[in-house]
């Protein structure tokens, strides 16, 4: 699998798990209809956290238990969208919400087995390379924005500190990075100025000249998401009111016909998406922000704490993961069903995590694992295990050398290790009974497919879908095996 493809089916997982923080915080700010949109504004930053951030910490108020939405613990990517997509025999998602899956899951092409490549890895190819193409597009594009607002800046006389005037541009906004600077069209009014000026420094005093351009730097790579150029576009009017009712906090009531005035006169119709123009004053939502000026009250005491309560809990809640607990839950028939969905990986060679998995199966009594090697210098790739058989008075030396425990093993072992052929496994005496004597016990990909009857790899989703291969194993082994 290229890096390309898994580039895009890491965001695919990012923008999934956003949609569903998305959809949350859409559905809080409407119970904060009331307060101050500095609230909503603030409601934002878990969706941006989700977008720019594979991982995340673990809490027990997560908002993903109350969806039950399968995010993988620890790195905090929802394992909805499996890396071997491309290699499974039935390929499918698991969003955690069945409707979902059953529409998706319906329409992806299965392997055939006569082709040389699944028709599922050409798609994901095709798609990788869609998303970036669009990718550079946007940043061709938003780059050229930024360079034309800049030449047109080039003319601008400096009024005072760090405020600029021209004839160039028919709305104020704020421009930079570093040092930014406040921009205003030429002639205005001293009245209408004092507005202005006022609601761009304050732009600059929260650091909107950046949080917005790092938006929609996040939103850039998750362009084909149309759920998430609505929150941009939800997150800018948030911005822009709650830099309104800031002003109006800070002048009085008094101020609300000439503030509205000053919005009102410097009104434009939007003209591409000026990505390089973060933060207009005039740029957008006035009709909205108009009425939200003239409705503004200062609320009270008790609303405002009840309010930052709600806002602080909804942030923890939308940013953190599920807290996983190891208890007992956990074991399956003997497997750490959590371990071995943590561990999952696609290469063989990826020492660490699959002595992980090995470590996390269960063993017969008196048996313990040894050494392990990985055959990676050719195909096929091949892992081999090797057991000691330790003085133990309760074992029975049938139970301990019977190969039914290996295979069943090397079946799971297939299932999270994508690239893996072949699982041998070697059984030494240590006890000093039988002389020494060794039993090995090898399988093969393809005769754990032949005894499941699919790829055991489409069952490494999530611990449901693995318990459910671990009920499908056979406790007793086929002899021809």
């Amino acid at each position: 699998m290229s890096l390309l493809q898994d580039l895009f089916i890491t965001i695919v997982k990012m923008t999934i798990t956003a949609s569903s923080v998305a959809i949350g915080v859409i559905l809080v700010r409407l119970l904060l209809k009331r307060v101050p949109k500095v609230f909503s504004y603030v409601l934002w930053l878990p969706v941006l956290f989700r977008l720019v951030c594979p991982f995340s910490f673990n809490s027990a108020i997560s908002f993903f238990n109350l969806i039950n939405l399968n995010t993988k613990q620890g790195s905090g990517i929802g394992g909805f969208v499996p890396q071997n997509t491309g290699l499974l025999q039935a390929p499918a998602i698991q969003s955690g919400i069945d409707s979902i899956d059953n529409a998706v899951n319906a329409s992806l092409p299965p392997v055939l087995p006569v082709a040389s490549v699944s028709p599922m890895e050409i798609w994901m190819n095709v798609l990788s390379l869609i998303w970036i193409f669009g990718v550079i597009v946007l940043l061709i594009y938003t780059i050229a924005a930024y360079v034309k607002i800049k030449s047109m800046l080039q003319t601008a006389t400096r009024l005072e500190a760090n405020v600029y005037e021209t004839d160039a541009i028919g709305t104020a906004f704020v421009c930079g990075f570093i040092r930014p600077k406040i921009y205003v069209p030429a002639n205005i009014g001293d009245a209408n100025l004092s507005y202005i000026l006022e609601h761009e420094r304050t732009h600059i005093r929260r650091k909107d000249y950046l949080i917005k351009p790092l938006a929609f730097f996040a939103l850039i790579f998750h362009w084909f998401n149309p759920l998430m150029w609505l929150c941009f576009a939800l997150m800018s009017r948030d911005m822009e009111m709650s830099c309104d009712e800031s002003v109006l906090h800070k002048l009085g009531d008094s101020a609300k016909g000439g503030y509205s005035g000053s919005l009102l006169s410097l009104a434009v119709r939007r003209k591409g998406l000026l990505a390089g123009n973060p933060l207009a004053f005039g740029e957008s939502h006035v009709k909205t922000r108009i009425r939200n000026v003239l409705n503004f009250k200062k609320p009270a005491f008790w609303i405002i704490m009840i309010a930052v309560a709600v806002v602080c809990l909804a942030v923890i809640a939308f940013s953190a993961n599920p807290k996983h607990e190891q208890t007992d839950h956990d074991l399956y028939l003997g497997y750490s069903i959590q371990t071995l969905i943590d561990n999952k990986t696609p290469y063989v060679g990826n020492n660490s995590k699959v002595i992980g998995l090995i470590d996390a199966l269960p063993l017969p009594g008196g048996i313990v694992r040894d050494t392990v090697e990985l055959q990676t210098a050719a195909l096929p790739y091949g892992l081999k295990i090797n057991f000691n058989m330790n003085v133990d008075s309760d074992i029975k030396r049938r139970d301990a050398i019977s190969g039914d425990a290996f295979y069943r093993n090397s079946i799971v072992l297939f299932s999270l290790i994508d690239n893996v052929d072949i699982i041998s496994c070697n059984i030494r005496d240590k006890t000093g009974d039988y002389d020494g004597a060794s039993y090995s016990f090898t399988l093969t990909r393809g005769e754990a497919e032949k005894l499941i009857g699919e790829d055991v790899r489409s069952f490494a989703y999530n611990a449901d879908t693995l318990r459910r291969l671990i009920d499908m194993i056979p406790w007793r082994i086929p002899e021809t095996f």
